[in-house]
């Protein structure tokens, strides 16, 4: 069970005044961000949200844009068919794999070569393992 509320963890992440943010932290911002507006919007408005987050806490390097995105789009794919209404505990809990770090859930989708590039830091990388994945279904709007 989380500790912080909703609206308190939004609120400190969009004012930056959060400590710091575990990955946990991420997904279910990711999600909040989700529940809130269609994914064209939400996704920019989140980057640009952890983008500044990131250079407040003096640490800009640390936003990875392929990480975000991944993630972003496969918290979208998995609330596909899920009750509008369903709280962020019901959900973690279903999805369980998407809270780990390591190992994490992008090793079914991306080299660690890639990963680890600049380039997949700066702009956000196409899956380079599993072409018939999910996330790639959520890029190309196919199952």
């Amino acid at each position: 069970m989380e500790t912080t509320t909703d609206e308190a963890l939004l609120e400190g992440f969009e004012h930056a005044s959060l400590p710091d943010l575990a990955h946990r932290d991420h997904v279910r911002l990711a999600w909040l961000y989700l529940r809130q507006e269609p994914l064209w919007i939400a996704l920019p408005r989140f980057c640009a949200d952890l983008k500044r987050f990131a250079a407040q806490a003096g640490a800009p390097q640390r936003y990875h844009e392929t990480i975000t995105w991944a993630y972003f789009l496969l918290v979208h794919e998995r609330r596909e068919g899920r009750p509008a209404e369903e709280r962020w505990d019901t959900f973690a809990i279903a999805n369980g794999d998407l809270l780990r770090w390591n190992p994490s859930v992008l090793d079914r989708y991306y080299q660690k070569e890639t990963l680890a590039s600049e380039r997949a830091r700066r702009t956000f990388i196409l899956p380079d393992l599993c072409l018939g994945s999910g996330l790639l279904s959520v890029v190309y709007g196919k199952p």
